[in-house]
């Protein structure tokens, strides 16, 4: 490499760094406006609030706290929970319920990342506590799933975490639970209620191309009977709790607009790029 291409590399190189640094500063400052914002109606001084209460044991984004203090409020009944798209089992929501005594149902699509959940949980299988089923959800299966794995009625808690279909899936789920953690996209206004369209082999290609608005997440807990009563602080996942159980023990009124949380997600402010081609939403 000549003089002139190494001056040039580092050229190239500097302007890049200038351009990341500009991003970040940029995204940085719409962060905090919307921080500033959201804190200018004072619920993150409501101790209703559950926002505030984001802590990371072994979940991505704090839903262990979150969680905890659900529980907290309403009591954990008979500790049963349900989990769908669990990874390789290190990390997911209901690890550590698991650890505290409670017991349930492990649903993983990926064949490898099911295996090795069931090897690195293999003590919580062997004493019954745990059962980890391989393979992929979809609205036209999840209920035979859910009650071939488990027969004990109401469940306490829900999650699933499946990006494409998530509210599809939940719509479709016959099964009752006291509590839900449903994966919503933050990327969209918390007042419109809007999803994908619906694709049983639909995944995730990474834009904000998934799911569904935290509004459509309302309506379809509505009929169900749920409150919604809350977003972890990075706009990942939206809570909700039988609606006889939540009344007077979260922050209300029970909708989008109270709980919507932006996409925090990522440092400074960073949320998922737009979709490559056009795509045309599903208006609930």
């Amino acid at each position: 490499m000549t003089d002139i291409d190494k001056k040039l590399s580092e050229l190239i190189k500097l302007l890049n760094e200038v351009r990341h640094e500009s991003w970040r500063s940029s995204a940085l400052a719409v962060s905090k406006q919307l921080w500033d914002a959201f804190g200018a109606d004072g619920r993150y001084s409501d101790p209703k609030t559950l926002a505030r209460y984001n802590r990371r044991m072994y979940s991505q984004h704090g839903e262990d706290g979150v969680i905890s203090e659900i529980f907290s409020r309403i009591g954990e009944g008979n500790k049963r929970f349900f989990e769908i798209g669990v990874g390789d089992g290190t990390q997911n929501t209901t690890r550590f319920l698991l650890e505290r005594g409670w017991s349930g149902v492990w649903v993983e699509g990926s064949p490898e990342l099911a295996e090795s959940a069931k090897e690195f949980m293999k003590q919580y299988i062997d004493s019954g506590n745990l059962k980890i089923v391989q393979t992929f959800i979809t609205a036209e299966n999840v209920s035979q799933i859910v009650d071939e794995s488990d027969k004990n009625g109401k469940l306490d808690y829900i999650s699933i975490d499946i990006d494409y279909n998530t509210p599809h899936v939940w719509r479709a789920l016959r099964r009752s639970s006291r509590v839900a953690c449903l994966e919503y996209n933050c990327t969209m206004p918390p007042n419109v209620a809007m999803t994908v369209p619906y694709d049983p082999n639909g995944v995730w290609d990474g834009t904000a191309w998934y799911g569904g608005s935290l509004k459509a997440f309302e309506n379809i807990g509505l009929e169900k009977g749920m409150a919604l009563v809350g977003s972890d602080l990075v706009g990942v996942n939206a809570y909700f709790v039988d609606l006889e159980e939540a009344r007077g023990k979260f922050r209300e009124p029970f909708d989008a607009a109270t709980h919507y949380e932006p996409p925090r997600y990522y440092e400074y402010g960073h949320q998922h790029q737009p979709p490559a081609a056009p795509r045309r939403w599903v208006t609930e």
